[in-house]
C-alpha cells in the first residue's frame, strides 16, 4: 500500500489499515511516498496494490495524456478539505480579494500544492500577485501567527496538527468561500462543505458563523487484478475507520464511489448495494475465503454433473434389471434343458443348478425399493424347480416300469 508522508494523516490512516488486516491473518505493507502523484505513479508501474489517491489528481493526469487504465475506484475514504487561514481584521470571501499579500501553501504534497495553484489560476492570481513563500507547516503556522504571512493554504484532513493549531488561534481566522457552490461546479472533484457555527468551540462560539469550505476526497485505488477478496477485506476496513461521524461528515456517509476520476470495481459496488459477503459476516476471513474458494470449483463442477444426475437413478435401475436379467438368462437356459430331458439324474442336477441360482440371487445385493423384483425372480426359481422335481418323479417310474 501506497500511503503518503510518515508524519502525515495518509500514513496514520495506512497504519490502522495495516493493524485491521493483520487482524485477519493478511500482512499489509505500508510504503511511504510523497504524496498521490507518486501513488498513482506506483500503481501504474505495479509497485504497489493500493494507495491513496486525492481527487482530481487523475483527471488532470488524464488531461495531460497519462494513461490510467488498469486501475479501479474501492470509493472515497474521507474528505480532505482546503484551509485557509488569513490574518488581519478583514477576513476576505474569495481567493480573489488575497492579491498583493504574502501566501503560503504548505508544502504537505505535490498534488496539493498543486490543486492551492490551480485555485489561485482561476481566480486569475499569479505567483508574483500573491508573494508566494513556501515553508513547512509549522513555520508557515507561526509566521501567519506573527504576522510574517497574510494568509496559509493547506490541503489536509481537520485531525493534522497544524490545521488544530490554527483552529484555536486568537490571531488567525478561517476563511469562509463565498463562491463554494461555483468551484463546485467549475471543478466536479471539489465538494462544498458546511463547518457549523461553534464545531470548534462551543464556549469561543468558534467559529462564530457557518463556514463554507471547499474539500477533495481521499480515494483508494486498486490494480484491476487484486484479488476480490482482497478488495472485500480493505472495503470492510474502510467502513470500520472511516465509517464514523465526523466535522463535515455524517455516520455512514464513508465509503462511498464519490469521485469519478477512476471506474468503481465491480466488488465495491457489490459492497455498497449488499453489504460484505455472506460468509465473511459471520465466519472469520480465511475460512470464508476458503469457503468462497470450494464454491468456485464446485458450482461448476456441479453443473457439469447436474445431467447425469438426473440420470443416474435411470442408469441405477438399469444396472439392477441388468443382474436380474443375468439370473432370468441362467434361468431360462436350465428350462430348455429340463424340457428337452426329464429323466431322474437330470433334473436332479438340474435342481442342484436352481440352487445355486437362488443362492446367487440370494447374495445380490438389491435395495429396499426393488425387493419385489428379487421376490419375483424366487418365485420363477421355485416354479422351475417344481417342474423339475415333478420331472425327475416321471423319469423314476419310467426307469421302474423298464425294469
Amino acid at each position: 500500500m501506497s500511503t503518503g508522508r510518515e508524519d502525515g494523516l495518509y500514513h496514520a490512516f495506512a497504519k490502522q489499515y495495516q493493524d485491521y488486516f493483520a487482524k485477519n491473518g493478511v500482512t499489509l505493507e505500508l510504503k511511504p511516498s510523497q504524496g498521490s502523484g507518486e501513488n498513482l505513479r506506483r500503481l501504474r508501474e505495479g509497485e504497489a496494490d493500493i494507495a491513496f489517491i486525492q481527487g482530481g489528481v487523475a483527471s488532470n493526469r488524464q488531461q495531460a495524456g497519462t494513461l490510467l487504465e488498469d486501475l479501479l475506484s474501492l470509493g472515497s475514504a474521507f474528505y480532505e478539505p482546503l484551509w485557509v487561514f488569513v490574518r488581519g481584521d478583514k477576513i476576505p470571501k474569495k481567493l480573489s480579494e488575497l492579491k498583493g499579500r504574502r501566501v503560503t501553501i504548505i508544502q504537505e504534497s505535490v498534488s496539493s500544492r498543486a490543486l492551492g495553484y490551480r485555485l489561485l489560476a482561476a481566480n486569475e492570481l499569479s505567483e508574483q500577485d500573491v508573494h508566494l513563500m513556501p515553508m513547512d507547516e509549522m513555520k508557515a503556522a507561526e509566521a501567519l501567527q506573527q504576522g510574517k504571512l497574510d494568509a496559509l493554504f493547506v490541503i489536509t484532513g481537520q485531525e493534522a496538527p497544524v490545521v488544530q493549531l490554527l483552529l484555536r488561534s486568537s490571531t488567525v481566522r478561517l476563511m469562509s468561500f463565498a463562491q463554494a457552490e461555483a468551484y463546485h461546479r467549475r471543478f466536479p472533484y471539489l465538494f462544498h462543505l458546511t463547518m457549523p457555527e461553534g464545531a470548534v468551540d462551543l464556549v469561543r462560539d468558534y467559529p462564530p458563523q457557518d463556514t463554507e469550505l471547499l474539500a477533495a476526497t481521499v480515494n483508494l485505488v486498486i490494480r484491476e487484478d487484486m484479488h476480490p477478496a482482497l478488495q472485500s477485506l480493505m472495503l470492510s476496513a474502510m467502513r470500520e475507520i472511516h465509517g464514523g461521524s465526523g466535522f463535515f461528515q455524517a455516520r455512514g456517509e464513508f465509503p462511498a464511489y464519490k469521485d469519478s476520476d477512476f471506474p468503481p470495481s465491480p466488488d465495491a459496488e457489490r459492497f455498497y448495494a449488499s453489504g460484505p459477503p455472506f460468509m465473511q459476516r459471520y465466519l472469520s476471513f480465511w475460512l470464508a475465503v476458503l469457503i468462497q474458494r470450494f464454491l468456485v470449483l464446485a458450482i461448476p463442477l456441479f453443473t457439469l454433473l447436474l445431467p447425469f444426475m438426473r440420470f443416474a437413478p435411470a442408469l441405477y435401475q438399469w444396472r439392477i434389471h441388468a443382474r436380474l436379467c443375468k439370473i432370468y438368462g441362467e434361468l431360462k437356459f436350465l428350462e430348455k434343458d429340463l424340457s428337452r430331458n426329464q429323466t431322474e439324474e437330470m433334473c436332479r442336477e438340474l435342481i442342484k443348478r436352481l440352487n445355486f441360482i437362488e443362492e446367487t440371487a440370494d447374495r445380490m445385493p438389491i435395495p429396499l425399493r426393488y425387493t419385489d423384483m428379487l421376490y419375483t425372480l424366487k418365485a420363477h426359481i421355485n416354479l422351475v424347480r417344481k417342474r423339475a422335481e415333478r420331472g425327475g418323479d416321471r423319469g423314476k417310474i419310467a426307469e421302474e416300469k423298464e425294469v
